[in-house]
């Protein structure tokens, strides 16, 4: 079953994102992820069969892989933790896709962690020899391993498209403090899945976290270490000085790029091998990533 849209009439839905439908539970939120995919700040009408599920597993994997270094907003992924409400006739909507969470205050920036010179970075250091202002060796080639991860927050701007800024930006925004203790976190959540991932033969190039403030104290929020909010490639095929392949929606951005669309409406409609290739490498991503059957799934 692909499901592009959840409608379930005795909850109260919040918020209806490009892939995920979030309901309120007055403390709590269920978070519901379809299968949904979007790029180029564009929701497409393909469904990606399964994709909901593989981000669901993985970030209920990675939640609890990291939950020594910082805490975060899982509850469970258990439907039979959800409220009554949640149960029932919408089971067979809900189950394996959705997660009850915590409630936060959000932080609204993005927290992206860079191990590898790959796209908007890529871009940015052919020009100036920098990646969000911060000035980088000379001589780096496109996908190269970085001396060191680096933090380069993002921001939304009004028209929807994420925006690099600097950390002294970051800091201005939300106050040097806080900055610090983000920057701090996100690089350790970095290091910690880029070397889980080594040992099962995936590349994490980058990624993006969020976080929120609850009762005073940060935590990861939103979901995390993704096929949609990270580069994963296979060591295998790895060759700096090239794009590499990958296990995430690069793909569908390179065949959209492929057909010359100017990334405006009309949508094109992803061709049926477009989809399933696709749906195929975000499986591949969660068989690697996750060792074993977790607990929390």
């Amino acid at each position: 079953m692909i499901v592009l849209e959840t409608n379930l009439p005795r909850l109260h839905l919040l918020q209806r994102g490009k892939v995920r439908d979030i309901y309120d539970f007055g403390d709590e939120l269920l978070i519901v992820a379809t299968d949904r995919i979007s790029a180029f700040d564009y929701v497409l009408s393909n469904g990606i069969p399964g994709k909901g599920h593989v981000l669901t597993a993985l970030s209920a994997f990675w939640f609890e892989w990291t939950k020594h270094i910082v805490p975060n907003h899982l509850i469970s992924t258990d439907i039979n933790v959800f409220p009554l409400e949640a149960q029932g006739e919408h089971r067979n909507v809900l189950a394996d896709r959705s997660m009850f969470v915590r409630k936060a205050e959000r932080v609204d920036i993005e927290c992206v962690v860079r191990g590898y010179l790959a796209g908007s970075g890529w871009k940015e250091y052919r020009e100036s020899g920098t990646v969000c202002g911060e000035p980088l060796p000379k001589g780096l080639r496109e996908s190269e391993k970085l001396p060191f991860p680096i933090f380069t927050p993002a921001t939304k701007a009004n028209s929807g498209h994420d925006e690099n800024i600097s950390v002294v930006k970051m800091a201005d925004l939300i106050g040097a403090e806080l900055t610090e203790d983000l920057k701090r976190i996100s690089i350790a959540l970095y290091e910690a899945a880029a070397n889980h991932a080594l040992t099962r033969g995936i590349i994490i190039a980058d990624t993006k976290f969020e976080f929120g403030i609850r009762d005073g104290e940060i935590i990861l929020i939103d979901e995390a270490l993704t096929p949609d909010s990270s580069r994963f490639w296979p060591m295998s095929d790895y060759e700096p000085g090239r794009g590499q392949k990958s296990f995430d929606k690069q793909y569908v951005r390179d065949y959209l790029e492929s057909i010359g669309w100017e990334k405006q409406p009309p949508v094109p409609q992803l061709p049926a091998e477009v989809v399933e290739a696709t749906s195929a490498k975000y499986d591949e991503a969660r068989r690697r990533l996750i060792p074993f059957v977790s607990p929390f799934l």
